[in-house]
């Protein structure tokens, strides 16, 4: 639908007076307002105030897997809302929705990853696996152990305990105070974990959390058996393993969780993003049958820690149609054949741009990265972003990475991508690179 110029001027005038927009330039913003005010979404595609219609090939944060306009979900909200929208989960209270969420979600999860802790979102996950780990340890009588290990480039949130785990330095240089006890080693490379616990001390080392394919920094994937000489390690030096799968879960890498590639079981498993498509907030970090059994079995008092919306009935009823959607019209399985096609697509655009370097995808989330021909380096300006902008002109949203060396457009387009909408992503990128290519 599109809204009359005036009203639209209104509303770029009124966005840069009082929203502020995150992970964004605020100057930018102020100067110029949002390039994008969208009204309306089916499928693979949202419409704007001005009606022109783009294709979503990052399915908004990585999260919106079943598409968009589903009435299905906004019905099933409707009706959990017109007779329980929500009640606190504090003191031993609960609901149907999230019992009956938490109970397929153990199904849906690998190996004994049984029990549930509900969120509102992904970096609300990843604090709580922290403070449960510690608490886990503490315990168990290994006060000590609190120290949490993670990934260079890893990404895994905002607040103030995953911010410190992200290893993208930006994020660090923000604020001027991280929390401590946060390390991290190289990306892949098992020899900088081993080094690591013994510097720091297997003792004193609670988790090392990964995901097991890294989304904001680069869309790495994990070479094959990496992840399962990770638990390996974790296993001989008494340290928890903890997927982030909030990117990954839910059917994005071909799997319904990424682990399932490798076939590992973490200790914990966090989630959000996927398990309702983005339609309402929702989060949450799965523990296995041993570790839930231990915090009951020595815990004595009150689990300190909660989130007045955890377990929101609304929520987690949206979470169990939008599974139910993902199973009925599989999904994940559409996932892996299409993130092929993405990838025949990635591999012709490389053979026409010289340009390009390495492209890859795991079902569909995917990458490419630019890279100067004449010294297969990074160009001295980065190369990404002016795709990205010219891909946005015809039609199509992508996300770059530009940071720690990279220069990387990155996708995540909805699992519900047919193979006619791929190749369009890929024609209007083919048009986006070429435009580019002329200015290098």
């Amino acid at each position: 639908m599109m809204i009359k110029t005036d009203v639209h001027e209104m509303l770029i005038d009124l966005d840069k007076k009082h929203f502020i927009h995150p992970t964004s330039s605020l100057k930018q913003q102020h100067e110029s307002g949002a390039p994008f005010i969208f009204t309306s979404g089916s499928g693979v595609y949202l419409t704007d105030t001005t009606g022109k219609k783009v294709l979503e090939g990052m399915a908004s944060l990585w999260n919106v897997n079943v598409g968009y306009g589903r009435k299905e979900l906004a019905e099933v909200a409707y009706e959990q809302m017109s007779k329980l929208a929500f009640t606190n989960s504090f003191s031993s209270f609960s609901n149907e929705p999230a019992i009956r969420l938490a109970a397929k979600l153990a199904e849906l999860a690998p190996g004994n990853l049984n029990a549930v802790f509900f969120t509102s979102g992904g970096s609300e996950s990843n604090d709580t696996a922290y403070k449960l780990a510690r608490y886990y340890w503490k315990l168990k009588g290994f006060p000590e152990k609190k120290k949490i290990i993670s990934r260079k480039k890893g990404y895994h949130g905002v607040n103030i305990g995953a911010t410190s785990a992200t290893g993208i330095s930006p994020f660090h240089a923000m604020t001027n105070s991280l929390a401590p006890d946060f390390v991290h080693v190289d990306t892949f490379s098992t020899d900088s974990l081993r080094e690591c616990i013994q510097k720091e001390g297997a003792e004193n080392i609670a988790a090392f959390i990964t995901e097991p394919v890294q989304g904001a920094g680069g869309v790495n994937i994990a070479p094959d058996g990496y992840l399962q000489e990770v638990r390996e390690i974790c296993d001989e030096n008494n340290i928890l393993l903890i997927a982030d799968e909030v990117i990954t879960g839910f059917g994005r890498t071909g799997k319904m969780f990424a682990c399932e590639h490798n076939g590992v079981t973490p200790d914990m498993m966090l989630f959000a993003k996927g398990v309702t498509s983005g339609y309402i907030p929702l989060g949450g970090v799965m523990v296995t049958d041993t570790i839930h059994r231990e915090l009951v079995d020595l815990s004595d008092g009150v689990l300190l820690h909660g989130y007045t919306y955890s377990g929101h009935a609304t929520a987690c009823a949206v979470g169990l149609k939008n599974i139910e959607i993902i199973e009925r019209e599989n999904l994940v399985e559409n996932s892996r054949q299409m993130g092929e096609e993405l990838l025949k697509g990635f591999k012709e655009l490389k053979a026409e741009f010289d340009f390009i370097g390495e492209v890859r995808t795991l079902g569909l989330i995917g990458a490419i990265e630019m890279v100067n021909p004449v010294t297969n380096a990074r160009f001295d300006t980065l190369v990404a972003p002016k795709v990205s902008a010219e891909a946005a002109k015809r039609g199509l949203i992508v996300r770059t990475v530009g940071f720690e060396g990279m220069d990387t457009i990155v996708f995540s387009p909805p699992l519900v991508i047919n193979k006619q909408e791929i190749q369009e992503l890929i024609s209007i990128l083919r048009d986006a690179l070429a435009a580019v290519q002329e200015s290098l």
